[in-house]
């Protein structure tokens, strides 16, 4: 999941700025935010070079929600950013609970511990062409048990990049005894968790290995 071996073309951009318009709210730990605050700021001012999707995407970023779950820094000073404090279960609960339009998670460590917490709703990866062949993965930490998902939907992207959606499979004594058609199957998965209020974790994915 190394961020800088992604494809970043203006398809991509315009994939995540929807995505992020369709949200309510960020959620990041520190060092994801950092690495924002880094950047995205100065291009949103123009400060930075950037093509037209690039600083569409910053503009909206700027004026987007972003809570920040950190134990170490107490001062967050980019626009409407606030830190998320207290128990990480009640405070994320509350989020989500004030934010109807959902939540857009972006970190790979708090995925993990809010993963083992069962607050994540649905999952959206874009798996990239290409083997990276270093840097972090996905849930490196590990879950207490295999997380089973449901493909909802996929839509491939001219870079050859793929935008999936899943959710939870449902559990075993939540499903009928005569299997629904697969387009009813995935009518009733979007109806259970998508425009819910809820948390999405979003993930650029390279490769997936064991």
């Amino acid at each position: 999941v190394d961020h800088q071996e992604g494809i970043a073309d203006d398809e991509t951009h315009a994939f995540f700025t929807r995505l992020m318009d369709e949200g309510g709210a960020m959620l990041w730990g520190r060092v994801t935010y950092e690495m924002m605050e880094s950047y995205w700021p100065a291009v949103a001012r123009g400060d930075e070079e950037a093509p037209p999707a690039m600083r569409e995407w910053a503009v909206k970023l700027e004026a987007k929600p972003k809570y920040v779950v950190s134990s170490t820094r107490m001062n967050f000073p980019w626009t409407n950013s606030h830190h998320l404090v207290g128990d990480l279960r009640a405070g994320v609960q509350r989020l989500k609970d004030a934010t109807p339009k959902g939540v857009l998670l972006g970190s790979g460590k708090l995925a993990t511990e809010l993963d083992r917490l069962e607050l994540i709703d649905e999952y959206r990866f874009l798996v990239n062409p290409r083997l990276a062949g270093h840097g972090p993965t996905l849930y490196q930490s590990g879950l207490p048990a295999t997380r089973q998902l449901e493909l909802v939907s996929a839509r491939p992207l001219r870079s050859g990049a793929v935008a999936m959606l899943h959710g939870p499979a449902p559990k075993a004594n939540d499903i009928p005894s005569r299997p629904a058609p697969q387009s009813a199957r995935w009518a009733t998965a979007k109806a259970a968790w998508v425009g819910t209020t809820g948390i999405t974790n979003m993930a650029t994915t390279y490769a997936s290995t064991t």
